[in-house]
């Protein structure tokens, strides 16, 4: 994943919800980008504003809810879609690790903390994790506790179980 640039104040944004096996998603894009995935009715859901258009129409989310679909049924494990994230440097060093998280597989906070070379930085990358723009696609449900706790996730976490069973991950959970 590239350095992401910023939607710029006069950029168009398009959402618009999609069913999931989980729950109603919010898709939200630019022109050319994915910017955000939502859990309809759990934490970090924008505030639709005046410069949002609904579109269902709109070809980066169509493409989204389509591999949406797939993943979903198991058929596929990766996503190929433009994505643009605002966050700091940080987040965006964060984002790109768990971008990395292979499907199926899980890693710890102090591992993901390592992995963006911050080995002492467990809580922000936690909290980095938490604050992740793209569900799903950036699988920041990959991402759990030393003690193989869930730790949080923005959906709830009887969807962060939901999406790692469905990977076939091999942790053994603990709620």
């Amino acid at each position: 994943m590239k350095k992401i640039d910023k939607v710029a104040e006069s950029t168009t944004v398009h959402y618009c919800t999609v069913k999931s096996g989980i729950n109603d998603l919010m898709l939200v894009a630019d022109d050319s980008a994915l910017i955000g995935l939502y859990f309809v009715g759990f934490d970090h859901l924008p505030v639709t504003s005046n410069r949002w258009t609904l579109n269902a129409q709109h070809p980066v989310l169509q493409q989204a809810a389509k591999q949406l679909q797939e993943y979903f049924k198991g058929k596929r494990n990766r996503f190929s879609i433009p994505l643009r994230l605002d966050g700091t440097a940080f987040q965006q060093k964060i984002w790109r690790e768990i971008a990395l998280i292979p499907y199926g597989e899980t890693i710890t906070y102090s591992d993901l903390a390592e992995r963006a070379g911050a080995p002492q930085a467990t809580r922000a990358a936690g909290t980095s994790t938490g604050r992740n723009p793209i569900a799903i696609i950036i699988p920041c449900h990959r991402v759990v506790g030393k003690n193989g706790s869930l730790g949080g996730f923005a959906g709830g976490l009887e969807k962060k179980k939901y999406l790692l069973n469905l990977e076939g991950s091999e942790l053994r959970l603990r709620l």
